[in-house]
């Protein structure tokens, strides 16, 4: 169960077309109101590890969560109001998210998680060499996205999928493939 003022959120924006991206062994859908509960959930199982030595109890760092979740939430729809917020799925149920803006030029990978379960198996690297793949098809310059200073697992992808860091933004590192003569840059 979630908090009351997640359930009075914004929708998504609804749209009539297929996402930008296919992917080999998931499904990618746009995601919907239904999807809420699924979100918070999988948003509460990205920030857990980050609170783990917070002596805080469940309820708290739930609420906090939550809370937490709506902020973001809002943001991404005020801030990308034309992207693609996916949900993922794996034989039928939703396994994480993938939010896109995809731009002309640029595409911003505003989001991407998976659950604690279907982490490490392949699935982040499926999807990103796909938004690469769609993104040389669309012409676009370049591909970028933020990542935490200390998610040092994603770094590695990013690096292994041919992301370089052009610029350090304090808590998050932003980084771009390719990485055109060094202008890579997202208002």
């Amino acid at each position: 169960m979630f908090a009351p003022g997640v359930a009075m959120l914004p929708d998504f924006p609804v749209r009539s077309t297929p996402s930008v991206v296919t992917a080999a062994g998931v499904d990618l859908r746009h995601a919907a109101r239904t999807d809420m509960p699924f979100l918070v959930d999988l948003y509460r199982s990205l920030r857990t590890e980050e609170f783990a030595a917070m002596p805080w109890p469940p309820e708290q760092k739930n609420a906090f969560f939550d809370q937490q979740f709506a902020f973001q939430h809002r943001h991404y729809l005020s801030v990308f109001p034309d992207a693609h917020f996916l949900v993922i799925d794996c034989g039928g149920e939703p396994i994480g998210r993938l939010y896109l803006d995809a731009g002309t030029e640029h595409w911003q990978v505003i989001d991407i998680g998976l659950l604690p379960e279907r982490r490490g198996r392949g699935i982040g690297t499926v999807l990103l060499s796909a938004i690469q793949r769609e993104a040389v098809l669309a012409g676009v310059v370049a591909v970028v996205l933020s990542v935490e200073h200390h998610n040092s697992r994603a770094q590695a992808l990013y690096r292994h999928l041919g992301f370089d860091a052009v610029q350090d933004g304090g808590s998050h590192i932003q980084m771009a493939w390719p990485c055109v003569n060094g202008c890579v840059s997202q208002a």
